[in-house]
């Protein structure tokens, strides 16, 4: 950790220097990144080691203002030489750029002012034969479940430690180190003349916050299993379950729909929607930045401003939207510190388990996956391939598969009946499963 800390102090020293020789070459303000990030992935398949792969990666950005002309330049060369060329090309592009009116800083007012610990640095001491012995162990627990696990496409063990360090113009210079590891596998089952595949993978800032190696493959196995024996459906209309870890594109899409430059650019179906009921009046939908562990945890945004807990959606009504600085000054509004997008996004769950919410759609579709990305963004129009799992009577039947599910969002979002409790908490983005009450179901 001593280490770690050195490592911040000197690149936090470069960030400084950074921004000073901007000053010295005539920026009127500027902001600054370093990183530094070092990594192992280890995938095996079929028993044997597939790839080893090391990487340490390192770079800087530099963005100078010339009043309201930016410019913005690059490099993966930290030398001294390399950073003032930079600078320098940084410069020289904002002085021929035209004048933007919302270029700049964000307000120094909204900098924020302390560094809070939010628990993200947890390397894995795993030397590369341990991670070679844990993928196999993982893809063995997949192909040994069923004889007819018939194939893989391998496990694979990734961990990365990384350091980034902002700062900018108006005394802003902090950052974290961070690490985040994850194992995954995916097999192919096969059962007469069909073959599936599927996977699972767990994925965490701390080692003793991941699934084992055993529990990962064994998912993927089943998953692939239980997708054996696929047929289509007729088309109809029906209730739809989006299970959770599917669900989590819903509140994506809502996150596009809400942003800035997708409403300064009238390129929203959400447009002039704010204080307007979108969901059912027990939905909320939050940010929580400060989240210790989170998986995209950070007290300030890309801009430096502050974070904060804050609400998308309470009471099922819009009320934020998505806001860096930039797009803040195009609507004449102030920043919402999301400038590189939402942190640790979540929606509250009901009381409902899984089979509850099952046993609530009766008879309708199940959705474990979607392919494509059938969304117009304009109007809300929503069509995607699926595949998944007829249900009767609160209970599985047969899985099916070429299927299309269609909608609009805003209908989808009205419409939404329940979300379970069943969290998916692998990502930045966590909810339950959604159950929605009709949507079109394209079949044969």
């Amino acid at each position: 950790m001593q280490d770690m800390r050195e490592k911040q102090s000197g690149m936090e020293q470069m960030v400084e220097n950074l921004l000073k020789e901007a000053k010295n070459q005539g920026a009127s303000s500027a902001e600054a990144v370093v990183s530094s990030d070092t990594g192992l992935s280890v995938t095996a398949r079929m028993g044997e080691v597939e790839t080893i792969e090391h990487t340490r990666d390192q770079g800087l950005w530099i963005t100078v203002y010339f009043g309201h002309r930016k410019g913005s330049s690059s490099t993966s060369d930290l030398s001294a030489d390399a950073v003032k060329d930079a600078v320098r090309a940084a410069c020289n592009i904002a002085r021929y750029t035209t004048e933007d009116p919302y270029a700049g800083l964000a307000d120094p007012e909204l900098m924020v002012k302390e560094i809070p610990e939010l628990d993200l640095y947890h390397p894995w001491d795993i030397e590369v034969n341990q991670a070679i012995e844990k993928a196999i162990e993982c893809e063995a627990a997949a192909r040994n479940l069923d004889p007819r696990i018939s194939n893989s496409e391998g496990a694979s063990l990734n961990t990365q430690n990384g350091l980034q360090i902002y700062g900018n113009s108006h005394g802003v210079i902090g950052g974290y180190p961070s690490s985040s590891h994850s194992l995954s596998c995916a097999v192919v089952g096969q059962e007469g003349d069909s073959m599936q595949r599927d996977y699972w993978y767990t994925a965490a800032r701390a080692v003793d916050a991941l699934e084992s190696a055993v529990d990962v493959g064994r998912k993927a196995g089943e998953r692939t299993l239980a997708r054996l024996g696929s047929r289509r459906i007729s088309t109809r209309e029906a209730p739809v379950i989006f299970q959770a870890e599917v669900a989590v594109s819903l509140l994506r899409h809502l996150i596009g729909a809400i942003s800035g430059s997708a409403l300064y650019r009238h390129s929203s179906f959400l447009l002039n929607q704010l204080g307007q009921p979108v969901f059912p009046d027990f939905v909320r939908i939050h940010e929580n930045p400060l989240l210790p562990r989170g998986l995209d945890s950070s007290a300030f945004d890309n801009d430096g401003v502050a974070t904060s807990v804050k609400d998308f959606v309470s009471d099922g009504t819009l009320r934020s939207y998505v806001l860096s600085a930039y797009s803040a000054r195009k609507l004449g509004m102030q920043t919402t510190a999301n400038a590189g997008g939402v942190r640790n996004l979540s929606i509250v769950p009901g009381d409902q388990d899984f089979q509850s919410l099952l046993n609530s759609m009766g008879t309708g579709l199940l959705v474990t996956e979607m392919m494509g990305s059938g969304l117009n963004v304009v109007t809300g129009d929503y069509s995607r391939g699926a595949s998944g799992f007829w249900v009767e009577q609160g209970k599985i039947q047969y899985p099916v598969e070429e299927i299309t599910i269609a909608g609009n969002l805003k209908t989808m979002y009205s419409g939404l009946v329940a979300v379970g409790n069943d969290i998916d908490p692998r990502g930045s983005v966590r909810t339950g499963s959604w159950l929605i009450d009709s949507m079109t179901i394209a079949g044969e």
